[in-house]
């Protein structure tokens, strides 16, 4: 299994190595920018070219009290009571790239460098910080609350890549709900974070939030000033303050993308919908859908959220890369719901080489059902123009049934009730799998 090129130096300096894997873009649109009373949320997630995302359902569930709960590298308290997720995460880890709960709770992480050093040794990975995030809160303020409390006591660290040599980064993350969102930025246990309520918004790989600071850690500024990054004069801007002075080329080519986000964005605004977020996410000319060298787009994800509570949420996932080659397939939490086996990677305990130490010395094959059909389709696709042309149309066809669904769902009152629509997702990788046999 092939894998990108990094610098073994050190921690810090594989953390910085400009041909590391290290974007991703995430969007979210709120009336009136949406074309129906609805937040709408986007991330394309983009990894090393051959990692496995998998799509796991976990059940809402109550704990023992003062038992620990295994993250990533690191044991953490857990909660009494965790709500039901569905996360779209690279296989090997505990966390997520980016998820909801049932409480119509959404997030997605990015990684970020800036001028407070990245610690050495392990810690929470930002995508542990968003999974705990969803299992633990009902709105996107209170998801933020736990994520910036985590920080403050167990702080964020270890390698982010399954590969011997340690990637590591800082995290800011995107959080939506039926109401609102939050654009939440930290480097290192500090944090800045703003609040979106109208319009459309997103984040790529860097620092973005300036002057608008809705909340803040408590020690922001002082250490900022401590550090001689800023003078104490006038007003703080956060990403001015604590971003690098020089940027490496990666946050160069992020800035662009960011760029071009905002501009897909703003020519749609009062029209977006979940299918013009899907075709945001397809774009490749702005590089926000990633086929560069050692990584891409592995997996995309598109939540409609609407502002009616006794709407359902809807969460449309793809468990495959290249989302311009792939289907977004609808997920709604009720009745019925389960884990889709044909999108689960296989498991391999204590013998997984990121459980035996030293960790990834050694290398698993995680492909699940779906992945594997879907790469050999692709590979049907660039050999046979005849079988691509059926395959693509069988995508389509696909695709376009499930938003139809969902567009009934949301726009009719004599629709079936949504929780009996809990096996949607289940039923729709089905016949996506045998599109490819």
């Amino acid at each position: 299994m092939r894998r990108p090129a990094l610098n073994p130096a050190s921690p810090q300096m594989a953390s910085s190595s400009p041909d590391a894997p290290c974007s991703c873009d995430c969007f979210v649109s709120m009336p009136p920018a949406s074309a129906i009373p609805a937040v709408i949320f986007a991330k394309n997630s983009d990894r090393p070219r051959d990692e496995v995302q998998e799509v796991v359902f976990v059940p809402a569930g109550t704990h023992t009290p003062g038992s620990r709960l295994q993250c990533t590298y690191i044991e953490v308290e857990q909660v009494l009571k965790t709500h039901a997720v569905i996360l779209s995460r690279p296989s090997w880890l505990w966390g997520a790239e980016m998820g909801a709960n049932e409480h119509g709770v959404c997030i997605g992480n990015e990684a970020v460098w800036t001028k407070e050093p990245v610690r050495e040794g392990e810690a929470l990975l930002g995508m542990d910080l968003l999974r705990l995030a969803l299992e633990r809160s009902t709105s996107a303020q209170e998801a933020l609350h736990v994520i910036t409390g985590l920080l403050e006591r167990y702080g964020q660290g270890g390698s982010c890549l399954e590969d011997p040599a340690p990637f590591c980064y800082h995290n800011t993350f995107l959080l939506a709900d039926r109401t609102e969102a939050w654009v939440l930025e930290t480097a290192g246990r500090l944090w800045a974070a703003q609040r979106i309520q109208e319009g459309a918004r997103n984040i790529s790989n860097q620092l973005s939030i300036g002057t608008d600071i809705s909340a803040q850690h408590p020690e922001l500024q002082t250490h900022a000033q401590a550090q001689g990054w800023w003078d104490g004069q006038g007003t703080f801007d956060f990403a001015q303050v604590f971003s690098l002075t020089q940027q490496p080329v990666r946050m160069e080519a992020a800035k662009a993308r960011f760029l071009a986000g905002q501009g897909l964005l703003r020519q749609q605004q009062g029209g977006i919908t979940a299918e013009v977020m899907m075709g945001i996410l397809r774009d490749k000319e702005s590089g926000i859908c990633m086929d560069s060298g050692g990584f891409r787009t592995t997996a995309s994800m598109v939540s409609v959220l609407p502002q009616d509570p006794t709407q359902p949420c809807v969460h449309f996932l793809t468990a495959t890369p290249d989302p311009s080659r792939s289907v977004f397939k609808p997920f709604i939490f009720g009745v019925g719901v389960a884990q889709a086996p044909q999108v689960l990677s296989p498991t391999f305990g204590a013998q997984d080489p990121v459980r035996t130490l030293p960790r990834f010395q050694t290398q698993v094959d995680r492909r699940h059902t779906l992945y594997r059909g879907h790469q050999a389709a692709l590979g049907l696709m660039e050999s046979d123009q005849d079988q691509e042309q059926q395959l693509r149309q069988k995508q389509r066809d696909l695709e376009q049934e499930g938003l139809k669904a969902v567009r009934g769902l949301l726009a009719s009152e004599g629709a079936p009730p949504f929780q009996e629509l809990g096996s949607l997702f289940q039923a729709f990788v089905k016949r996506e799998s045998q599109a490819y046999l």
